[in-house]
C-alpha cells in the first residue's frame, strides 16, 4: 500500500488563530490546559480564573499559540 510522504505541515499541525475560536471553546481549552496533569504551576497560588487570564495574556502577546494536530485530531496550546 502506498503512503504519501509526510510534509512538515502534517508533522507540526495547523496554527489556529485563537481569535477565530468561539469564546466558550477557547475558555474550556485553556481551563483543560492549566488543570492538566503535569502542568507546571508549582509555587503558584493562583486560582483557575487567574491561570486562565495568564494564558490569555500569553496568547495575545504571541508567546503561545493554538495548534491543531492532524494526526490526533486535537488542539493544544504550544510555545511559539
Amino acid at each position: 500500500m502506498y503512503n504519501e510522504p509526510e510534509t512538515d505541515e502534517s508533522l507540526q499541525g495547523i496554527d489556529i488563530p485563537y481569535e477565530q475560536l468561539k469564546g466558550e471553546t477557547l475558555q474550556r481549552m485553556i481551563e483543560e490546559f492549566v488543570t492538566r496533569d503535569g502542568s507546571n504551576w508549582e509555587g503558584s497560588s493562583a486560582d483557575l480564573a487567574a491561570k486562565v487570564a495568564q494564558v490569555m495574556v500569553q496568547l495575545k502577546h504571541k508567546k503561545i499559540k493554538v495548534v491543531f494536530d492532524l494526526r490526533s485530531q486535537s488542539a493544544n496550546l504550544v510555545v511559539c
